[in-house]
């Protein structure tokens, strides 16, 4: 019996590995560029005014020292009649804002306290200052 050399099939593979290299390429790409482009604006000129006032950002400052003793501004408060007092300064504004200055080794307890404190006084919201790191400065 003869015995015939079979013949090697040709595979022909395509290799997709560059292919995908592209595709993640153009994605880095359209992901990185798509936050520095500027939102479009319309450019206006104010008009002057004489009787014009700068906004004034109504704030109240609550401080949390790092033996837990509290400020209202610069007044010094007990937790438990902090939700008043702020409630009473809170009526007065007309576009509170509330902001935590907490020493960084403040027990955690305390500020959660504070933040409850805050919410059933019924302001809207807060912010809790931090420092830059670095010590630039507040931000």
């Amino acid at each position: 019996m003869i015995e015939f050399a079979r013949r090697k099939k040709n595979h022909q593979h395509i290799n997709l590995t560059p292919l995908v290299d592209v595709v993640f390429l153009l994605l880095l790409f359209f992901m990185l560029t798509s936050h520095f482009v500027a939102a479009p604006t319309i450019k206006i000129a104010l008009p002057d005014s004489k009787t014009s006032e700068p906004e004034v950002k109504e704030e109240v400052i609550i401080t949390v020292a790092k033996d837990g003793t509290l400020f209202l501004d610069k007044d010094r408060i007990m937790l438990t009649g902090l939700q008043y007092s702020l409630q009473e300064k809170l009526k007065k504004m007309k576009k509170p804002s509330v902001r935590i200055k907490a020493d960084r080794e403040a027990m955690l307890g305390v500020v959660v306290n504070v933040v409850d404190e805050i919410r059933l006084s019924g302001a809207g919201a807060f912010s809790i200052e931090t420092e830059k790191k670095g010590g630039e400065g507040p931000k």
